[in-house]
């Protein structure tokens, strides 16, 4: 009969809390350079021991000069989206009454293994029925997606000596 009273969100260690990430984020960036450099260097013997022909020795110090430049425009485009839910711990409560949560959820399919683990505090207030929270109304929210497997693996940036050595063989 205690608990008809009771309010059953989570409030306590060890309570279970349902966060709901749906979140999408996209990023553009683009950008453009431009410089140029020119120098010039003259210099000549013009007269030592009589005037100096343009085809004798000494007519090759006469002038140098050097241009540079550089143009160049680039861009980038990232998108992402992350839908999923985790039901998570309550690790502790801070002084305040919020709630910090610790949560993971190990997916695998066709030989790829996906673990989200997300980390966050939350109000009590917040929580809707079922102990259930949207992402956007954790603060601190802390979302990691690792996946291991054949896919994971073919986009893997290669070993230091792999790159190296295609850096340097032309085939």
């Amino acid at each position: 009969m205690t608990d008809l009273g009771r309010d059953f969100r989570a409030m306590f260690p060890g309570d279970t809390v349902t966060v709901v990430v749906s979140d999408r984020a996209t990023a553009v960036a683009s950008g453009t350079t431009n410089s140029s450099r020119s120098s010039s260097l003259t210099a000549g013997v013009q007269a030592a021991l009589g005037p100096v022909k343009a085809t004798g020795p000494l007519g090759q110090l006469a002038g140098a000069k050097s241009d540079s430049s550089l143009k160049g425009t680039g861009s980038t485009t990232r998108s992402m989206q992350l839908s999923t839910t985790v039901t998570s711990i309550v690790e502790r409560v801070l002084p305040n009454g919020n709630l910090l949560l610790r949560g993971s959820k190990s997916i695998a399919v066709n030989s790829e293994r996906q673990v989200v683990e997300i980390r966050g505090v939350v109000r009590p207030e917040d929580l809707q029925a079922g102990n259930t929270i949207a992402s956007d109304r954790v603060a601190m929210l802390d979302v990691k997606v690792n996946g291991k497997g054949v896919v994971g693996d073919s986009i893997r940036r290669p070993f230091i000596l792999y790159r190296i050595l295609m850096g340097l063989l032309p085939f």
